[in-house]
């Protein structure tokens, strides 16, 4: 095949996968978000009935992102040796089965033991799906590949709002608490949802029955050049991976951004009903109404930095509106100086996701993307443990979440930085490498950049 022509096969190949595979992903990671959060709203009642104070709670849903963390790189490098079918479905299946059994917890070291274990079930499953990404989308399809996939973000709060208060209402019924049922009716789909993937999911493009063998040709040569302008690919180390610079920027920014998220989803039914004085029905609503401008702004944040090819100016300025929310939010009441500012910082929190997670294909390919993901992820992780600490440390000593949201603020702000420094790095090499370049055409000499 000329190469001239890859460009328009690989793009029907692409649209093929967009529409087999996108959909599978963002279901089972919507699942996977809902069983991982919804204890935000079985706590309205199950602290009470067990007897949980803030602090507790927070301990215990952040404890989740320890097993997390812990077995992030490990569960990506046996993705790759076992398939991403595999391994995807054995991540849901082991997840769902654990968040059911959260409907038996009793005390608080039961408690702790199961968010603990639910987190090692599903380490694995976000870095392993960008990962597969990259062997389906060129990097200038990226953002919008991930905004595709991981608007099941956004959107998981829609469902889980719009049914909270219905699954809390099942109280009593068959001797089961509304938090039971809410366990057990997330836990499920998850179970049944891993056999769907197993049967359906192509390991990657050379095993899709339905592109043709031009079309995995075409792919696979647009793909690799990519691959060829990374900084590390295929030949690099795990260990020279893990060390690289440029992973653990990447890494701090996420964890600085999803401090705010996780401070907030973790706390958001309390705020709220603390705030406004409204049900936990009218609050599951206000909830699904931000997934839904969550999704859209996802949606608009992708495809614009896509447009632009541009990647770090789409995520510090919505950092920096973050944080503005965030301030007003915390000293607000009611609906317009508390509801809407966060409602907006949850906007700009998911325009971020797509330009954001793009960042790390311009650097990485091949095997050092699957582990420099998980390494990143790792540190991210670690942010699930503090932020719900904090919340909850802070609201049972002043009795309230603004003090919370106050270093919500100070994260926002941090990932901006740490955003504006990655930046500055990769505008660096890409200056090094082009003088490096530039000095071998001249006179023959090869250097080796290290950057």
């Amino acid at each position: 095949m000329d190469p001239s022509d890859d460009s328009g096969v690989a793009a029907s190949a692409q649209r093929k996968a967009s529409l087999r595979i996108i959909p599978l992903l963002g279901i089972g990671y919507c699942l996977a978000y809902m069983d991982r959060v919804n204890i935000s709203f079985a706590s309205l009642s199950m602290n009470r009935d067990l007897g949980l104070s803030a602090t507790v709670y927070g301990l215990g849903a952040g404890l989740f992102f320890v097993g997390y963390a812990l077995c992030e790189v490990p569960s990506n490098l046996l993705l790759m040796r076992f398939g991403a079918k595999r391994w995807l479905a054995r991540i849901m299946f082991t997840w769902g089965l654990l968040a059911m059994a959260m409907m038996f917890v009793r005390t608080p070291l039961e408690f702790y033991i199961l968010r603990f274990l639910l987190g090692m079930a599903e380490a694995g499953f976000f870095p392993g799906v960008i990962y597969y990404l990259t062997l389906w989308f060129p990097v200038r399809m990226r953002a919008r590949a991930v905004s595709r996939f991981y608007i099941a973000l956004p959107l998981s709060s829609t469902v889980m709002g719009s049914l909270a208060g219905w699954l809390l209402g099942m109280n009593g019924k068959f001797g089961l608490t509304g938090w039971q049922w809410l366990f057990l009716l997330e836990g499920i789909p998850p179970v049944l949802f891993s056999f769907v993937l197993l049967r359906t999911l192509p390991d990657g493009p050379e095993k899709a029955r339905w592109l043709t063998p031009d079309e995995k040709a075409a792919m696979g040569r647009v793909l690799a050049a990519d691959g060829a302008q990374a900084h590390l690919g295929h030949d690099s180390g795990i260990l020279r991976t893990l060390l690289y610079p440029k992973v653990w920027m990447m890494g701090l920014f996420m964890f600085f951004l999803l401090t705010c998220s996780y401070g907030f989803s973790f706390s958001a039914p309390a705020i709220l009903q603390g705030a406004t004085g409204w049900s936990v029905a009218t609050v599951g609503y206000v909830i699904a109404i931000f997934g839904v401008a969550g999704a859209v702004g996802m949606l608009i944040g992708a495809a614009s930095s896509d447009r632009a090819g541009e990647r770090t100016f789409h995520t510090i300025v919505p950092a920096l509106g973050m944080s503005v929310g965030y301030l007003i939010a915390s000293y607000g009441h009611g609906v317009w100086t508390m509801v809407l500012p966060l409602g907006l910082s949850f906007l700009l929190y998911n325009a971020i996701q797509g330009p954001s997670l793009a960042i790390p294909m311009q650097f990485l390919s091949g095997r050092a993307a699957a582990a420099g993901i998980a390494a990143m992820n790792t540190i991210t992780m670690f942010s699930g443990l503090v932020a719900p600490y904090w919340m909850g440390l802070m609201k049972d000593k002043t009795g309230d979440y603004r003090v919370g949201l106050r270093g919500l603020v100070l994260s926002s702000l941090c990932a901006a930085g740490m955003m504006c420094l990655l930046s500055w790095s990769l505008r660096r090499t890409k200056m090094l490498k082009a003088r490096a370049v530039d000095a071998s055409s001249m006179d023959g000499v090869k250097i080796d950049l290290k950057a």
